[in-house]
């Protein structure tokens, strides 16, 4: 079950279709002030009040590989469901709202429903509905404007790095031109995580700039999880449903 959730999570982790053109990025050449970097970013506009995409995701761990298909719905700030196909079939759904997750699969008949606490936990990094759904939409997970941040240029993007945390180091990569988010990255090096977000594209809408791609690398005790998954269709303001249900006879779990 362990599998699907991570691809869930990493999935998580928009009127018609609409115009979408691949956006032009620029390379830093010299450092500014970590203030007109998070400005610039948060310029960017978000006129949406709901966005459905749907996507193809390849999982890898050390294990095994899959590719399935991901049906996501994101109303802007209440709530995301997530539904995972193979050959078609749903596989697994997870709702996402602010207070709680839920989520059930169909391989072994289980599903959880709890807080972000326990599923932070469990994971190895803070989660919150909040950041759910920035990663999705290629925003910065956190809330830049109420952190410290030391600026650097790194592979010609802007680096903005936290280390306020000695627990945690968090960094964001952003691109020159329009300060489009690159990668961001969530280090505890004394459990040995490393959490790691690209966005090798990103395409331009009416509405927004979304990312056209994800890339999730991470790596806990050694062992590696890898999600790539391509935005394919994508659709904004629609009147969206949000169907969530736990089939009849399915076990629910608990994470310690």
């Amino acid at each position: 079950m362990k599998k699907y959730i991570i691809i869930a999570l990493g999935i998580f982790f928009f009127s018609c279709n609409s115009k979408k053109a691949v956006i032009a990025e620029g390379n830093a050449s010299e450092v500014v002030a970590s203030a007109k970097v998070i400005e610039n970013h948060y310029k960017l506009k978000r006129n949406f009040s709901t966005v459905y995409i749907k996507s193809s995701a390849k999982y890898k761990d050390d294990k095994m590989s899959q590719s399935v298909s991901a049906e996501i719905r994101i109303k802007k700030d209440e709530q995301i469901l997530v539904s995972i196909r193979f050959l078609g079939i749903t596989m697994a759904k997870a709702l996402i709202t602010p207070k709680e997750v839920k989520y059930y699969e169909k391989i072994g008949n289980k599903f959880f429903e709890g807080d972000y606490s326990t599923l932070s936990k469990w994971l190895g990094t803070e989660l919150d509905f909040q950041k759910v759904q920035n990663m999705l939409i290629g925003e910065a997970m956190d809330d830049l404007t109420k952190g410290k941040y030391t600026t650097t240029i790194d592979e010609n993007l802007y680096k903005l790095e936290d280390n306020s945390n000695k627990n945690t180091a968090k960094s964001f990569y952003f691109e020159a031109a329009n300060y489009l988010i690159k990668k961001q990255e969530v280090v505890q090096s004394k459990e040995d995580r490393r959490l790691q977000i690209s966005y090798p594209s990103h395409k331009e809408y009416p509405e927004t700039v979304l990312p056209a791609q994800l890339i999730i690398d991470a790596m806990q005790g050694g062992k590696k999880t890898n999600i790539n998954i391509d935005y394919n269709s994508v659709s904004f303001n629609e009147n969206l449903t949000f169907p969530y249900s736990v089939p009849d006879g399915y076990e629910r779990i608990y994470i310690d």
